[in-house]
C-alpha cells in the first residue's frame, strides 16, 4: 500500500521540507527524508537559520576559519555554504524532474524587504554564491518587493515569492512573475530554465482570526473558527487558475514558461485542538508544494488520510466562510496587513538572533 507521503505526492502535491542545518546535512537526516518519505525540496528562512547555527558543534571549524571576518561575510559563508550543499543532494531530483523540484530556497536579508533595489542586488548575489541551478531565492511580498521579484526573474533567475497572505497580493505577485517572464523573453533568457513559487502562509490565518473570533464569543464566531486559514488557500488556488489560464499567460507558456505554482507554507498546526495534519490532507491540489516542518511531515507519514484533491470545487463554500468573517466584523484587511507586518518582524529578530549567535561564535 502506498504511504500517505506517496499518496500526497501522487496527487500532485511536491513535499519540501521546511528546514536546514549543517548537522541534518553531514547526519544522512535529510537523505533519509528523500528515501523515506518523498521530500523533493528544502526552504529555509532566517529563523530556521538561527536554530541551525545556535547549536553551533557543526559550523565550529568554519566559524574558525572565518575568525576576524566581518560578522555578515560569516553569516552569508554559513548560510550560502548549506544552501549549495542541500543543491547538491538534491541535483538528481532537479534533473528527474526537469528543473520542478530538488530546489532549496535562501530568502535575501529580510532587513531589505522594504528597500526595492536592494533586495535586487541581494538576490542576485545569492544566486551567484550558491551557484547552483536548483537554488531559489526567496523574496517578501511586500508592495516594495514586486519590482526586484520582477527584475531577478528577468535575470533568468527562480524566485520563490514568500510571505503571501492576501488573494490581492497574490493577484500581484502572479502580476509580477509574468513581466518578469516577458522581460527575459526579451532578454534572450531560456524560460524553460526559470521556475518559481508563491509561498501563500496558512496556519497565521487562522491563528489571527480565531483570536478574534474568540473576542467575540458568539455561538455563530466559535462556529467559524479553524476555517479561514483553509478558505483563503483554496481561494488562492482558485486565482492561481484563474491567472494562469488566461491568454498573457498562453503566449508565455508558448515561448517555453512553467506555471509558477502555489506553496502552502506555515503549515504546523498551531492549535493543539485541531488535527496535526490540517493543513496538508486538507489541502491537496495538483501542481502545488506543501513545505512541512519536520513534525507535521512525520504526522503526514504516520496518519494521514489523503483522499484526493481536497481544494477544486471548495471556493463558494470558501467564500462564503470569508465573508461570514467579514460580516461579523473582522476586516480581512485588516488581518492580512497585520500578518504580513509581524511576518517580516519575527524574520528581522530572527536575523538579528543569528547575528548573535555567529558573534558570538566568531568571539569565542
Amino acid at each position: 500500500m502506498a504511504t500517505p507521503t506517496q499518496k500526497i505526492s501522487d496527487a500532485g502535491v511536491s513535499i519540501w521540507l521546511d528546514d536546514l542545518s549543517r548537522e541534518r546535512l553531514n547526519n544522512g537526516s535529510l537523505e533519509k527524508l528523500i528515501e523515506e518519505k518523498n521530500v523533493v525540496g528544502v526552504t529555509t528562512n532566517p529563523s530556521i537559520f538561527a536554530a541551525a547555527l545556535s547549536k553551533g558543534e557543526a559550523y565550529a571549524a568554519q566559524f574558525k576559519e572565518l575568525a576576524g571576518t566581518d560578522l555578515e561575510e560569516a553569516v552569508f559563508a554559513a548560510t550560502t555554504d548549506d544552501v549549495r550543499a542541500a543543491c547538491n543532494l538534491f541535483i538528481s531530483i532537479y534533473k528527474s524532474s526537469q528543473g520542478v523540484d530538488g530546489r532549496v530556497s535562501i530568502e535575501v536579508d529580510p532587513r531589505l524587504a522594504r528597500n526595492a533595489d536592494e533586495t535586487a542586488v541581494m538576490a542576485k548575489k545569492l544566486a551567484e554564491t550558491v551557484n547552483r541551478d536548483n537554488v531559489m531565492i526567496k523574496i517578501p511580498a511586500t508592495v516594495e518587493g514586486m519590482a526586484p521579484i520582477t527584475k531577478t526573474l528577468a535575470e533568468g533567475i527562480s524566485v520563490n515569492v514568500t510571505l503571501i497572505f492576501s488573494l490581492e497580493r497574490y493577484r500581484e505577485v502572479i502580476n509580477a512573475y509574468m513581466l518578469g517572464l516577458e522581460q527575459a523573453l526579451e532578454n534572450g533568457k531560456d524560460l524553460s530554465k526559470i521556475h518559481s513559487v508563491a509561498s501563500f502562509f496558512v496556519s497565521r490565518v487562522d491563528s489571527e482570526i480565531d483570536a478574534r473570533l474568540d473576542a467575540l464569543g458568539t455561538e455563530e464566531a466559535k462556529a467559524l473558527k479553524g476555517k479561514a486559514a483553509l478558505a483563503n488557500a483554496r481561494l488562492a488556488y482558485q486565482v492561481y487558475e484563474e491567472e494562469f489560464s488566461s491568454e498573457r499567460w498562453e503566449r508565455l507558456e508558448a515561448a517555453g514558461a512553467h506555471k509558477q505554482r502555489p506553496l502552502w507554507a506555515s503549515t504546523g498546526v498551531k492549535d493543539p485542538a485541531y488535527p496535526d495534519t490540517l493543513y496538508t490532507t486538507e489541502l491537496v491540489a495538483p501542481n502545488t508544494v506543501n513545505t512541512m516542518p519536520e513534525a507535521t511531515l512525520d504526522a503526514l507519514a504516520a496518519h494521514g488520510e489523503v483522499t484526493g484533491d481536497t481544494v477544486t470545487g471548495t471556493y463558494e463554500e470558501s467564500e462564503e466562510i470569508l465573508n461570514k468573517i467579514e460580516q461579523l466584523g473582522i476586516s480581512y484587511n485588516e488581518v492580512v496587513e497585520k500578518l504580513e507586518n509581524e511576518g517580516l518582524e519575527k524574520f528581522d529578530a530572527s536575523w538579528e538572533e543569528l547575528l548573535a549567535t555567529v558573534r558570538t561564535a566568531l568571539e569565542a
